[in-house]
């Protein structure tokens, strides 16, 4: 050992080791207390996400239970709401079949469906020999008659130049003038004969009885006609006036004071859009039918042009007088607002939060709107198309809706 090393004692390394050890339990402790101290914060942020979690489903799922309600606020009612519209039936002014008034076989038509024609227009032949034949014998018979009604004449003339000389007897003068008298009785009826068998002869021919359009043919050339009384009546044309047109509307019994005759009215078809056509109340019929409880009129409408078609379906937009007793500040709802309970009429509406269910009552009926004249404000929140089952006092939510 050279001068200046000191080797150390094994009394010197003794708390050496003992303060390495004394620092490797320390750790031991912080790092296990850290452990912990982490797993508390891992454990707690766990627990508070589903604490928070569950809080907020909690609060969705009431959320979700309260309905949403689309609302409307009602209108007051004025002028454009005093009209109803009504479905009307459109028929031709004039509108009748055409029949045969002889017997025979269709020679010829010439007017088919969809034709205009004018009155006095000549339609179809028909071929009837038969009564042809009948009216040669008839004007036989007459012109037989006539020579004998000459002849007798002739005999009774002179013989009551005789009789005046003496000639001859009274009883003969008698006979005689008997005889013309009787020959111009045979002489009238043949003429009645040959009248019927010509006016038979003139049905022949078949004429149309107005301006109209033929709407239906139904005989073709060659086709058989039985006309008579004992047999049942054939339709040859079908005949319709268009150029004016009558419109008949059921009119509710409520509205039957609003039906004026000589007021004008407006018509729309779904055949032109956007077009109003105009007519006039011509007559009604005074008396509600019992089955409907409506009152039928008739509104007259020009069609020069004809493009209104009989058999159309049009909408009478028939405009209402106000009565005396009607509500200043009645208002107006849809129709499908209304709630029908046992106990009357009524309609939900939300105050404060919470649906209402309140009695109303009904004024006119619009078709797709009523007038409420009572149990509504202007500023109440009208809930449409209410459910069946909803009570006064269920928490809604509103949804803003355009009337």
């Amino acid at each position: 050992m050279t001068i200046g090393q000191i080797k150390p004692t094994e009394a010197d390394a003794a708390p050496e080791e003992g303060r390495l050890q004394q620092a490797l339990s320390l750790w031991i402790w912080v790092c296990l207390a850290a452990g912990v101290l982490a797993l508390g914060i891992v454990i707690f942020i766990g627990l508070h996400s589903r604490t928070t979690a569950e809080a907020n489903l909690v609060r969705a799922t009431d959320e979700d239970s309260v309905p949403t309600v689309a609302v409307i606020h009602p209108v007051p009612s004025g002028a454009a709401a005093q009209e109803i519209l009504l479905p009307g039936n459109v028929m031709a002014f004039i509108d009748t079949p055409i029949y045969a008034r002889t017997s025979g076989y269709l020679k010829a038509w010439y007017a088919d469906i969809g034709a205009h024609v004018k009155q006095g227009e000549l339609l179809a032949t028909i071929s009837s020999p038969e009564v042809d034949q009948q009216l040669q014998q008839a004007r036989a018979d007459l012109l037989t008659a006539q020579t004998n009604a000459g002849l007798a004449q002739s005999n009774a003339t002179r013989y009551q130049g005789l009789l005046g000389q003496n000639a001859v007897s009274q009883q003969d003068t008698d006979t005689f003038v008997s005889q013309a008298h009787a020959t111009r009785s045979t002489v009238q009826a043949a003429q009645a004969n040959v009248q019927r068998l010509e006016e038979m002869q003139s049905f022949e021919k078949i004429y149309a009885p107005f301006d109209g359009v033929i709407t239906a043919r139904n005989i073709d050339i060659g086709g058989l006609i039985a006309a008579g009384q004992n047999t049942a009546a054939q339709e040859l044309f079908h005949l319709s006036a268009i150029r004016k047109l009558r419109v008949y509307v059921s009119v509710p019994e409520a509205d039957s004071q609003s039906v004026q005759t000589g007021a004008a009215e407006t018509l729309t078809l779904d055949e032109f859009p956007g077009q109003v056509f105009h007519g006039v109340i011509v007559r009604n019929a005074h008396a509600i039918d019992s089955a409907s409880r409506t009152l039928n009129a008739e509104i007259d409408v020009d069609n020069p042009q004809g493009r209104i078609m009989p058999g159309a379906y049009a909408f009478v937009h028939l405009r209402l007088i106000a009565q005396a007793d009607s509500a200043a500040e009645s208002l107006v709802i849809p129709a499908d607002a209304l709630l029908f309970r046992a106990e009357g009429s009524r309609v939900g509406v939300v105050r404060g939060g919470v649906a209402q269910v309140i009695p109303v009552m009904i004024g006119r009926d619009y078709g797709s709107k009523v007038e409420i004249v009572r149990g509504l404000l202007p500023t109440d929140n009208v809930i449409l198309n209410p459910a069946d089952s909803l009570v006064s006092g269920t928490a809604v939510h509103m949804a803003i809706s355009r009337p």
